[in-house]
């Protein structure tokens, strides 16, 4: 789908309140769609998609603003950006921090996203409150009152988010790249503007901007979700029917982008550990015929394992630590980008096997089988896509706001099932263009590649025919007739079946129709938990090695079977727990069933293999300076825990790692991950007497080799209040403080949880008195993380280094308050029906009721606690949360993190 392809850019393209967590959807090819959506239109030009969706008690609404950044004036840089904060500030009918409250206490989410092309602002809500939600987003959109207080103070949050991004590497390396890519185009500035520009703005020009552009013609309203088309027609034209005062008067004219005659070139050193390299090329627009095609190109050369990019350079060579290709097609023309990042010794030799691979794109139609699987990928696609409302409410949002309509989703599928492997060539060697490459990249300093080595190896790309590799093997590809995409007409009723097979392994099965999807998760006791010095970091590289080996499949043909299957699967390693966990459509469920046991039963950790993601790992350890905020977390974990295994990474540290090899993955996936020691969930479109006999078949017998658990001595709490501090040239310090906490099994994690949201969140005491009211950060959170021994509660905050003192005040203050003072009723009962509001969103796809499952099944604390869990929050009190904060907030056994400046 093209939502994706023009949201997967980089960093710099989108700015929000908290940056959208965005899948990989490529759309789908000609499969069995349901009706097309309800589309009306009010009487003022407001436009509204709707889809009911009746698999889960929730709702979405979101409301697309067709005005972005790339739409601002020069004077205007970040003005669609900071429109999305203050919208939430206050209105006529509600004050300052009341909107985010009300969601809260609903059990909502909301949020919204700043892009170059649109805004938008996004509920998710319990259905039986969905009046209350639609009332609230209509509110902000249509009656914002732009207090000049709440202005001054959200310029300086904007102005801590801008700080925030430029301590990120990606986004600095991203920023470069669409500067160098678009001379004259306003793609070319960051969505969030400048600190110059966001303090320039005043409350007239704010209005200006809001009155031209947040009109119902220039709005889309996408609604889906447990509603009745009835009820919501009455709703929209209740709230937001009628004239708003402010006619349409058009979008300014963006400035075209002149036609390239060269290449584009800008390497610059910086302070980073690795290096961050994009080759990009001009591409046409969203609505351009080419884009199903290039899409498509983006997903052979550079998405999942097994495409072209990730087998040869980075799998086969090892020349990156990661490489990703995208298609960006927004409402003028994008960019189709090839972006690394790795080790600077590699950059002449990654971009010249990286050249290589996109000019052999350009030469050689790629085999049809190869298509085939990126077809039904793309078909898969749709199914995914239907698993949460919020999911899907974007999708119509996004065809509705940016594609003229709904029917353009159609339109592409049909497009994309046409192609054949030569159309596939003709648009890669059209726009696959090395005389007119750009060409950007962020390097460590002292790096010893120029400008004229890349033009070298761009030249040689221009010129020379590619070497054609003849090692690539062709793809295992599943033909079958076009699937049902799913449409659930009621919510499922269905019960955990458990079953004890002769090994001792736990079965736990739910059968859910709403989708033709399943998930399966495998879980065993471990983790971090059982890592010692000698070996930290064992977990981790087991993770990444479960998928890379067995003696029936090697590591390419199990990336090729995933795809062929329409599936994932991957290796998971926690603090508590190692496993394996998968998703794959239901209509392959035997096939990737006993691929998923092949692989956590019988992984071969092939020497290759192995050396490759210990190397990985440890490049990533090397990089943990390009993520302060990562840092300072495992910074404080060093600082609270002394002799748990809690204190170490879950990377682990270079020494051990570098021991770590086949032999000792081998020997700890004998001892802890035995048929014996298992936790199998699976969920959803199956039939249970399958699952178990197939579960009979591979997991029925144990191996016989599972070893004792290791014995863990718990921590004392600290003595005195411990401090540590990592000097780092940030724009912002990152500071985490927090205390010992609860066990998963402690019955008083509930009130630990509420103690946690009443702090936390966009109507918590801490986002409102320190982000809101004080303008301290862009980010500040609190959080309650338990393990099977007792973890942490902890406050994390980035700050400018002159508010660090400040912070830290306003945040003991807080906590202070909080354990010394009764929490009041309402805002009690706010905190806990956010928390079951949004366990219950969180659980809409198959994936998360599965981990459940088998999570809390393997630390004993029941196949259905998940379903208890609302009842739990339910039945916390003040006194319940008064007693949880005197616990654990102790400032004489606390532990602080600082790392920046």
């Amino acid at each position: 789908m093209l939502l994706a392809r023009q949201e997967a850019a980089p960093a710099l393209l989108s700015a929000g309140k908290h940056t959208p967590c965005l899948a990989s959807v490529q759309g789908g090819c000609q499969p069995r769609m349901p009706p097309m959506p309800l589309r009306y239109a009010l009487s003022n030009g407001l436009t509204v998609v709707f889809e009911e969706q009746h698999a889960a008690k929730v709702a979405a609404f979101q409301v697309w603003v067709k005005v972005g950044s790339a739409d601002e004036r020069p004077d205007q840089a970040g003005l669609a950006h900071l429109h999305e904060h203050m919208l939430f500030k206050g209105t006529e009918r509600r004050g300052p921090g009341e909107i985010a409250r009300d969601v809260e206490a609903h059990g909502g989410e909301i949020n919204a996203w700043t892009s170059f092309d649109q805004t938008v602002y996004h509920i998710v809500i319990a259905s039986q409150f969905a009046r209350t939600g639609l009332d609230i987003l209509g509110d902000a959109v249509r009656r914002s009152a732009f207090d000049a207080d709440e202005l001054a103070r959200e310029r300086e949050v904007v102005c801590e988010e801008i700080k925030r991004s430029q301590d990120t590497p990606s986004r600095r390396a991203s920023r470069d790249l669409f500067s160098t890519a678009y001379a004259v185009h306003p793609y070319r500035h960051p969505v969030i503007g400048t600190e110059e520009s966001v303090r320039s703005f005043t409350r007239e020009k704010v209005l200006e901007f809001y009155h031209r552009y947040y009109s119902p013609k220039n709005l889309v309203l996408s609604v889906v979700g447990d509603l009745k088309e009835a009820e919501l027609r009455g709703w929209v034209e209740e709230i937001f029917g009628g004239d708003w005062g402010r006619p349409f008067e058009g979008l300014n004219p963006r400035v075209q982008e002149p036609a390239v005659t060269g290449r584009r070139l800008l390497l610059r050193q910086d302070d980073v550990k690795e290096a961050y390299l994009h080759v990009g090329f001009g591409i046409p627009q969203a609505e351009h015929p080419d884009v199903p095609a290039l899409d498509v190109l983006a997903m052979l050369a550079g998405q999942g394992d097994s495409s072209r990019l990730a087998l040869e350079v980075k799998r086969k060579r090892s020349l990156v630590n990661d490489i990703h290709a995208s298609a960006y097609t927004p409402r003028d023309p994008g960019l189709f980008t090839a972006s690394l990042t790795l080790p600077p010794a590699n950059l002449a030799s990654a971009l010249d096997e990286t050249a290589r691979v996109l000019a052999e794109l350009r030469t050689q139609p790629v085999p049809a089988e190869e298509l085939a699987t990126v077809k039904a990928l793309i078909e898969a696609e749709a199914v995914y896509q239907r698993e949460t409302v919020q999911g899907l409410a974007r999708k119509l949002g996004y065809y509705q706001s940016s594609m003229d309509g709904l029917e353009a989703e159609a339109r592409y599928y049909e497009a994309v099932a046409r192609l054949t492997p030569e159309d596939v060539r003709a648009v890669a060697e059209r726009y696959l263009r090395f005389e007119h490459a750009v060409l950007t990249g962020l390097l460590p300093r002292g790096t010893a590649f120029d400008e004229a080595q890349a033009r070298d190896i761009l030249d040689r790309a221009l010129h020379e025919a590619p070497t054609l590799r003849g090692d690539r093997r062709p793809r295992k590809t599943v033909v079958e007739p076009p699937m049902r995409i799913g449409r659930a007409s009621s919510v499922s009723a269905a019960k955990v079946v458990e079953e004890r097979l002769p090994s001792g392994a736990r079965l736990l099965i739910r059968e859910e129709r709403a989708v033709p999807l399943f998930a399966v998760r495998a879980v065993f006791p471990g983790g971090l938990r059982y890592e010692t010095a000698a070996d930290n970091g064992i977990t981790t590289l087991l993770g990444r090695t479960l998928t890379r080996g067995t003696p029936s499949h090697d590591a390419e043909e199990i990336s090729h079977l995933i795809d062929a299957y329409a599936g994932s699967l991957s290796g998971q390693g926690g603090r508590n727990s190692v496993g394996l966990r998968g998703e794959f459509l239901s209509r392959h469920f035997e096939p990737a069933f006993r691929l998923f046991a092949d692989c956590l039963l019988n992984p071969s950790f092939p020497e290759a293999e192995v050396k490759r993601e210990r190397g990985l790992m440890l490049q990533d350890i090397l990089t943990r300076e390009d993520k302060p905020s990562g840092l300072a977390f495992e910074l404080f974990n060093k600082t609270l825990f002394r002799s748990h295994p809690y204190r170490m990474p879950s990377l682990g540290e270079t020494a051990s790692v570098e021991k770590l090899g086949p032999a000792a993955l081998s020997a700890w996936h004998s001892a802890h991950m035995d048929p014996s020691q298992l936790t199998l969930s699976v969920v959803g479109d199956v039939k249970a007497d399958e699952v178990v006999a197939l579960a009979r078949e591979f997991f029925g017998a144990t191996k016989g080799r599972a070893g004792a658990p290791p014995q863990i001595s718990l921590e004392a709490p600290p003595e005195a209040p411990r401090q540590e501090k990592r000097i780092l040239s940030r724009a912002q310090a990152h500071l985490v403080l927090g205390f010992q906490g609860a066990r998963v099994s402690d019955p008083w994690r509930h009130s630990l949880e509420v103690l946690s949201t009443l702090l936390s969140g966009q109507g918590g005491r801490l986002f409102i008195e320190l982000r809101d009211k004080r303008s301290m950060a862009y980010s500040v959170s609190s959080f309650s993380v338990e393990g099977v021994d007792p973890g942490y509660f902890a406050i994390y905050m980035g700050t400018s280094p002159e508010k660090l003192d400040a912070a830290l005040a306003g945040i003991r203050t807080e906590l202070e308050r909080v354990r010394d003072e009764p929490v009041p009723e309402a805002e009690l009962a706010r905190a806990k029906q956010h928390l079951i509001g949004t366990h219950e969103i969180g659980l809409q796809r198959n994936g998360a009721r599965a981990a459940l499952i088998a999570l809390d099944a393997c630390y004993g604390l029941g196949q259905e606690n998940f379903l208890h869990y609302a009842e739990r929050v339910a039945a916390v009190t003040a006194e319940d949360v008064r007693a949880a904060a005197r616990r654990v907030i102790d400032f004489n056994q606390s532990a602080l993190s600082i790392v920046g400046p």
